[in-house]
C-alpha cells in the first residue's frame, strides 16, 4: 500500500495540528499521522481516574496560547472551542494563611499587594503599564522564527514608552532580583513561582522574563482552560484540520524519514507503509527521536550528530490527579477563588527546593503547580466536587539520584521512577498539600500518579517526562536550539522541517514551533528552494552521506 501527499506531518500534538492547518489553508494535501490511537499529545484529558472528573492528563492552563498570534489566528471558537476562566488567575497560600493572589483585574491585584505591604500595589502598577507597552509584541517577537525582525523592531520602537533601557534591563534580571524590588514576599512568589515553570535556575537570566511573561498574561488574558477538557482544543484544531481537507490517521508510527540525494521524499511507518511526499516532511518529535530514530545514520551530518549528543532534556516531571468529592479545604480561604495554585513555603525554600533538582537530587519539599480546573471550569466534575491536579519537576531517571527527603527520615525515593518510587514521592506531594488544607486526604476519592515513564508511554514526546522538549536555558534556546546553528525549523535535510516543542522557541501550548515549520516550507516552495517532486515510484534508496 502507498500514497503520496505534499506534505505528511509526523505527530499529531497541537505544534503538529498547527502546521498541518497552515498547510492545508495553503492549498496543500497534507497526512497527520500519530502514533498514540488519539491525536493532541499533551493536550488531552480523560475520565480514567473516575467517571465524571474530567482531568487533564499532561498540560491544563493556556495563557500562551490566549496570547499568540498563531492559535488566535486559527479561530477555533469557530470550531468548538470554548475558554473558562477561574475567578482568580493564580493563588499562592502561606503558612502564616495569608495569600498572594493574581486577579484578572490588576487593580484588585495590587490591591492585594498594597494591604500585604505598602508601595507594592504602586510597583506593580507600573511593571503592568510597562507590560502594555511592549508586551504584545514581545509576545510575538518570542513565537516567530529567529531573528524576529518584523516584532523585534517593534519592540525597539515601543521600548521608550516602557521606559527604555532600564526596562530592557527588568527583563534581563533574574527572577530572584526582581522578586527583591518588592517589600513584601507576596510580588516576588508570584514572579519566582511562574518563573519556576521552566527549568531555568532562578538565579539565572532568563528567569525573570520567564515570570515577568506569564504574570503578565494572566494580567491581560488569563491562564484559560478549555471547556470540557483540554482535549476540547486538539478536538478543535482536528475539526478544523478536516474541515480544510487535511487527513488525520492515528495508532500509526512512523518508524523512517526517508531521504535520497540530501532530500526527504517519504515516511515509511512501522506496518511497512510507505507516503511518498512531493513538498515536505514536517516532525512535530523531539529532536533526539528525529536525529536518532526516524533518520538513518547516514543520512545525519557528522557535526549534527556530534551536537545532538549534546542535547540536554528538562527535568522529567510526576502529576497526580485526584478526584475529591468537595472543594479543597484550605485552611484560610483565598479571597478569590484560583484555578491555578502554587506551593512553596516561601522564596527561599523555592530556591532550596529548585537547587536540589538542578543538583540531581530529588528535592525534600518540592514546589508544586496544582490545578483547580472544576474551579476554573465547572463541567469537569459534578457540582460541588473538584478535579484536581498537582505536578512537579524532578531529576531525570537515574540510579545515583540523591534524595534530599531521605536525609529528615522520610521513606527514600531512589530516582528510578519505577511505581513504587512515584506512589511514595506522591505521598509526599499529598503531604504538602495536608499541611496547607487538613482534611485534604478524606476528600480523596480517587487518585492517579503519572511518573516519567507512563507520561512518555502517552507521549513519546516526554522524553524521561521532559515536558518542554529540551531545557529552556539559555544555552540552548535561540539560535541554539536544538543545536548550535539550527536555530530555525530548517534541517540538514532538504524538504524536512522540526515542528515540536524542541524547535524555537521551545515548551508551551502557543504553536510556534508548528507554524514556523509550515511557514518555513511554504517560503521554501515558493522561493524554488524546494521545488516539487514528481510523483513516481518508489525506486531503490540511493544512500546520501552529507559531508562532515
Amino acid at each position: 500500500m502507498s500514497q503520496t501527499v505534499d506534505a505528511v506531518v509526523v505527530g499529531a500534538g497541537p505544534n503538529g495540528l498547527v502546521a498541518a492547518n497552515a498547510l492545508t489553508d495553503a492549498g496543500w494535501s497534507v497526512l497527520v499521522l500519530e502514533q498514540q490511537p488519539e491525536p493532541g499529545g499533551a493536550v488531552r484529558s480523560d475520565e480514567a481516574v473516575r467517571p465524571g472528573w474530567v482531568h487533564d492528563t499532561f498540560s491544563s492552563y493556556y495563557p500562551l496560547a490566549a496570547a499568540s498570534a498563531v492559535i488566535t489566528g486559527l479561530r477555533l471558537e469557530e470550531h468548538g472551542l470554548r475558554w473558562r476562566r477561574a475567578p482568580a488567575v493564580l493563588g499562592h497560600p502561606r503558612p502564616d494563611g495569608s495569600w498572594a493572589v493574581l486577579h484578572p483585574d490588576r487593580e484588585v491585584t495590587a490591591a492585594g499587594m498594597d494591604a500585604q505591604h505598602p508601595g507594592d500595589g504602586d510597583r506593580w502598577l507600573e511593571l503592568c503599564r510597562q507590560w502594555d507597552a511592549v508586551g504584545d509584541e514581545l509576545v510575538q517577537a518570542l513565537t516567530t522564527p529567529f531573528p524576529p525582525l518584523r516584532h523585534g523592531l517593534g519592540v525597539l520602537a515601543r521600548l521608550p514608552r516602557a521606559g527604555g533601557l532600564p526596562f530592557v534591563r527588568t527583563l534581563l534580571t533574574p527572577a530572584v532580583d526582581l522578586a527583591g524590588g518588592f517589600g513584601g514576599e507576596g510580588p516576588g512568589l508570584l514572579l519566582a513561582g511562574n518563573a519556576a515553570h521552566a527549568d531555568i535556575p532562578l538565579d539565572a537570566a532568563g528567569s525573570g522574563l520567564m515570570g515577568l511573561l506569564l504574570v503578565m498574561l494572566g494580567q491581560t488574558v488569563g491562564f484559560p482552560v478549555p471547556e470540557g477538557g483540554a482535549g476540547q482544543l486538539t478536538r478543535a484544531l482536528v475539526r478544523r484540520l478536516e474541515a480544510g481537507g487535511g487527513e488525520l490517521r492515528c495508532s500509526t508510527r512512523v518508524s523512517r524519514v526517508e531521504v535520497r540525494r540530501g532530500r526527504a521524499v517519504a515516511v515509511r511507518t512501522e506496518h511497512g507503509e510507505r507516503i511518498a511526499v512531493t513538498r515536505a516532511v514536517l516532525a512535530d518529535v523531539v529532536a533526539p527521536a528525529l536525529y536518532g530514530d526516524l533518520l538513518a545514520p547516514e543520512d545525519v551530518p557528522a557535526r549534527t550528530a556530534r551536537a545532538m549528543r549534546q542535547f540536554q532534556l528538562d527535568h522529567a516531571t510526576i502529576k497526580v490527579d485526584w478526584a475529591l468529592d468537595g472543594p479543597v479545604p484550605w485552611r484560610s480561604a483565598p479571597p478569590y477563588a484560583p484555578g491555578t495554585v502554587h506551593v512553596a513555603d516561601s522564596l527561599s525554600e523555592m530556591r532550596r527546593s529548585l537547587g536540589q533538582l538542578a543538583d540531581g537530587t530529588v528535592p525534600a519539599d518540592p514546589f508544586l503547580l496544582v490545578g483547580q480546573t472544576t474551579t476554573a471550569d465547572p463541567t469537569r466534575s459534578p457540582a460541588g466536587t473538584e478535579a484536581l491536579w498537582a505536578y512537579t519537576h524532578v531529576p531525570q531517571p537515574s540510579a545515583r539520584t540523591a534524595d534530599a527527603g531521605a536525609d529528615r527520615g522520610e521513606p527514600r525515593v531512589h530516582g528510578r521512577w519505577d511505581r513504587d518510587d512515584c506512589e511514595r514521592f506522591a505521598d509526599r506531594m499529598q503531604a504538602r498539600l495536608e499541611r496547607l488544607a487538613p482534611g485534604f486526604g478524606d476528600r480523596v476519592l480517587d487518585r492517579r500518579v503519572l511518573g516519567p515513564r507512563e507520561l512518555e508511554a502517552r507521549d513519546a514526546n516526554l522524553r524521561g517526562g521532559a515536558i518542554n522538549g529540551g531545557t529552556a536555558q539559555l544555552h540552548q534556546q535561540l539560535v541554539f536550539r536544538p543545536v548550535p546553528g539550527w536555530g530555525r525549523a530548517s534541517t540538514p535535510v532538504q524538504g524536512l522541517f522540526l515542528a515540536s516543542a524542541s524547535a524555537h522557541p521551545g515548551g508551551g501550548v502557543h504553536g510556534a514551533p508548528g507554524m514556523n515549520a509550515a511557514r518555513g516550507a511554504l517560503a521554501a516552495a515558493r522561493t524554488g528552494r524546494l521545488p516539487r517532486l514528481p510523483v513516481a515510484a518508489p525506486s531503490p534508496r540511493q544512500v546520501h552521506r552529507p559531508d562532515s
